[in-house]
């Protein structure tokens, strides 16, 4: 009996063992989220920032715009396509009247991406939230210019320019280049990054906020 017993705790946790093997990319971090949102039921029709840790970072987002209907639902780490996999987890959920979207840079630092194949994933991106969402106003925001990531700026500058190009040709959609905000003489800015000089500070927030307000749609609640 004690050696079937045992068998069966050995079974238990390698099956334990293998799930967690197995569960998706930032799945903790959407299962978190899904646990916060029965707390405290967020409100649909909001203007909903989504994206990688740029955006999760952003603390200050309700009281830079929280007249707005705010929502912040960034994943720290997240490629472009971890946040297509999650679309209707931190997108279509909350039926926003807009989405502000930031991905890419995570993209950026992967040796094997190009320009073209970052280009390729945001126009994925987009379709497969026009697919569901066909006329909501949508935001992206530029590949930003960090220090730590330097060796990577031509790169970011030429991705930037493709989605550009895509985006402009795009109804209800706005490129926001905050590339050209963030960037000095061709040299980034690290007085407006924390000291892992890829986070901004507050410094760096405040350029994406008074950039961003303009395209932002009022709340007419």
């Amino acid at each position: 009996m004690k050696r079937l017993f045992s068998t069966f705790v050995v079974l238990l946790i390698l099956t334990q063992i293998s799930f967690g093997q197995d569960k998706p990319r930032f799945f903790d971090d959407v299962l978190a989220i899904k646990k916060y949102d029965k707390i405290y039921n967020p409100n649909t029709n909001a203007i909903l920032f989504v994206g990688s840790s740029s955006i999760r970072k952003w603390d200050h987002l309700q009281q830079a715009f929280g007249h707005y209907n705010v929502l912040n639902r960034g994943i720290g780490g997240a490629v472009i396509d971890d946040i297509i996999f999650y679309l209707n987890d931190l997108v279509f959920k909350y039926k926003p009247r807009q989405i502000v979207i930031y991905v890419g840079d995570n993209d950026l630092s992967h040796e094997n991406e190009t320009p073209e194949t970052i280009f390729d994933k945001t126009v994925k991106l987009y379709n497969a939230i026009r697919e569901k969402l066909p006329d909501i106003p949508i935001v992206y925001i530029s590949i930003k210019p960090s220090p730590s990531r330097a060796k990577y700026l031509d790169k970011g500058k030429a991705t930037n320019e493709l989605i550009r190009t895509f985006i402009q040709k795009e109804k209800n959609a706005s490129f926001l280049d905050v590339y050209s905000l963030m960037i000095r003489d061709g040299k980034t800015m690290p007085e407006i990054f924390v000291g892992d000089m890829l986070h901004m500070n507050l410094d760096g927030y405040k350029i994406w906020e008074n950039a961003i307000r303009p395209y932002l749609v009022k709340n007419e609640n």
